[in-house]
């Protein structure tokens, strides 16, 4: 059993589950060691009972109990307040329309139905015995024909049994419950997700709001409500302006509402367009998709998926002439800075590398375009003011380096530092790999490359790594299998583009 199970039946106003009752009572018997366990069972469970039986006369005998009554009416009497004490009587004569409407109907006091609604478990308790049901049955499709034919004749049901008929549920649990028992896959949106459920949850809970009251207010179907709560999936915006709507939500929890899921919309776009990448691409494809009128310094790093196209960084603009290539090793680090290299050199740029440990970069000594390639695990100042004093504006010189983790104390770091800080004037750039496991960030010369805010991460693997490229990024991009040469290009726009690393 869960942590909010127990807790549930400890804290919960209503009858706790026979089984989760007697579970507990074993547990607590034996660790106490007064009494036999199976005595003390027996004697809750014989308590569960009677309260069960006081329960049902109580409902068959009465009304709600005023207090419901008084504290549902209470809420629809003073649907906002104002700083001059007033209320938006539109909507309180929309909400006490809505009481008197159905309350007619039902025969009963005015409120009883959205009492009624408020607590009808039962009626939840047993959407969720159809879902479990269905999902049982899913691989034997005659019994679940015939289960869910029984399910539609009941009044209401009818919907929820075609939905269960198309794709499989998960095992459903209400009123918040998040546990194992949920058997979908996570979705790759989950911490934003994550973020935008909890924030419903605690709204619907507070206000004792089941699925089925929450439809009728909403004008969202429940099984729709229950389908993004059970299946982690995200509400249609309409859907959360509704509920805040409807919970009358003060500003700020309203904007926070919509940002919540305009974040999760954004990752679950972003996901969709990783997943979209081609399996590979070589550099003369992605040459090929290049904009013809690219400056000189412009630097293709990688290609989109649905709609093709290059992508990269120009190192002559920004606030900083740097950019960051990041990720765990065998992420393909190496591969982008070939590619970055191979561009900037069929732009008319000229580069220097720096490679201080076997690195594919080395191949490229020789070729045109290419200054110098330093492969020590030191460098002088001497050395790399020599093959940048050429630089100019017009005649631009970019310095790229792999492994930089391991040069972060080398002599020429003060050339290095006043590269990041006076390139643009100076027409140099500087374009760098580290290993996400051995980032030497802190007060080096590495540390200004972050002022650049803007990068290329490969299979991020925590969400720190972001702070290199200059952006916040979530669960739902982190920890993942490492992809060689899948990664997440930020341009210094606050936006991630998932991209693929042309070979």
């Amino acid at each position: 059993m869960n942590h909010q199970s127990v807790l549930d039946t400890f804290q919960r106003p209503d009858l706790p589950k026979l089984g989760r009752l007697e579970l507990i009572v074993a547990v607590l018997a034996e660790g106490s060691g007064r009494g036999e366990p199976d005595h003390e069972v027996k004697r809750f469970k014989n308590l569960w009972k009677q309260a069960y039986d006081e329960t049902v006369t109580h409902a068959s005998v009465q009304p709600p109990i005023e207090s419901s009554l008084s504290d549902v009416s209470d809420e629809a009497r003073s649907p906002t307040d104002h700083a001059d004490g007033s209320a938006d009587r539109d909507a309180e004569g929309t909400h006490q329309q809505g009481t008197q409407d159905t309350s007619a109907e039902a025969g009963g006091p005015p409120g009883a139905a959205h009492v009624a609604a408020h607590i009808n478990y039962a009626e939840e308790s047993l959407k969720g015995l159809i879902i479990n049901a269905a999902q049982a049955l899913w691989d034997d499709k005659d019994a679940l024909r015939i289960f869910l034919g029984v399910v539609r004749r009941g009044e209401g049901f009818i919907s929820m049994a075609d939905a269960v008929a198309e794709t499989r549920p998960a095992n459903a649990t209400f009123y918040g419950v998040k546990s194992t028992e949920f058997e979908v896959a996570p979705s790759s949106a989950r911490h934003e997700l994550g973020m935008l459920h909890r924030l419903l949850d605690e709204h619907r809970i507070k206000r004792q709001w089941s699925f089925t009251y929450l439809g009728e207010k909403t004008g969202i179907s429940s099984d729709a409500w229950i389908r993004w709560h059970t299946h982690d999936e995200l509400p249609d915006r309409e859907a959360v302006v509704a509920f805040s709507h409807v919970a009358h939500l003060g500003l700020e929890d309203h904007v926070l509402l919509l940002g919540l899921w305009e974040a999760a919309h954004a990752a679950l776009e972003a996901q969709e367009g990783f997943e979209d990448l081609p399996e590979r691409i070589t550099f003369d494809e992605a040459w090929s998709m290049r904009d013809p009128a690219a400056p000189t310094s412009w630097a293709l790093t990688g290609v989109t998926g649905e709609e093709p196209r290059a992508c990269g960084p120009d190192l002559a603009t920004g606030t900083a002439p740097a950019f960051v290539v990041v990720g765990p090793p065998g992420s393909g680090r190496s591969t982008a800075l070939v590619t970055i290299a191979r561009a900037l050199v069929g732009s008319n740029a000229r580069v220097v590398l720096v490679a201080p440990k076997p690195s594919p970069l080395r191949d490229l000594t020789g070729q045109s375009g290419v200054l110098d390639c330093f492969v020590r695990d030191t460098l002088s100042p001497d050395e790399l003011e020599g093959a940048l004093s050429s630089a100019s504006p017009e005649e631009p010189v970019v310095v790229v380096m792999d492994d930089a983790e391991l040069l972060d104390k080398c002599e020429a770091s003060s050339l290095l530092k006043s590269v990041v800080h006076h390139g643009f004037e100076e027409g140099t750039a500087l374009v760098v790999s580290c290993r996400e496991d051995k980032l030497p960030f802190g007060f080096g010369w590495l540390e200004e490359t972050k002022k650049a805010h803007r990068g290329l991460l490969l299979s991020p693997q925590e969400r720190s790594t972001g702070d290199l490229v200059g952006i916040r990024i979530g669960d739902s991009i982190t920890g993942w299998p490492i992809a060689p040469g899948r990664g997440w290009l930020h341009l210094g726009d606050g936006k991630l583009v998932p991209v693929a690393v042309p070979e």
